[in-house]
């Protein structure tokens, strides 16, 4: 006997248009994926939870060793997939930034001795 073999590669148009009619799309269009007002690399709302940034979060969490090598990592990701986002300016601009930040540690540091 030769069972008919179901799977999203054998369904046919008419399976499919049968599916959209039954399930249709949930339209949400109050969405809203990015301000235009949002300053994505210095202060992106994503990172505060109240009054306290991330980054400060991060940071009291670690050792002054364990933090400069978080920024050093997230340099390294920003510059690596810079070209692959579809926004390089954005993802290099955000690198620039967690090397500020770096070098404000360093320079903070280098003033204790």
């Amino acid at each position: 006997m030769n069972m008919p073999k179901y799977g999203i590669n054998s369904a046919t148009p008419e399976d499919w248009n049968k599916l959209r009619r039954e399930h249709p799309a949930i339209e949400k269009p109050s969405i809203i994926l990015e301000r235009q007002d949002e300053d994505m690399v210095n202060s992106p709302t994503h990172y505060a939870s109240g009054s306290v940034e991330c980054i400060d979060a991060i940071k009291a969490s670690m050792t002054t060793d364990a933090f400069k090598g978080y920024l050093r990592g997230s340099i390294l990701k920003y510059i690596w997939r810079m070209f692959y986002k579809g926004k390089p300016l954005q993802d290099a601009e955000k690198a620039q930034w967690y090397l500020t930040k770096l070098i404000s540690e360093v320079e903070v540091e280098a003033t204790k001795d």
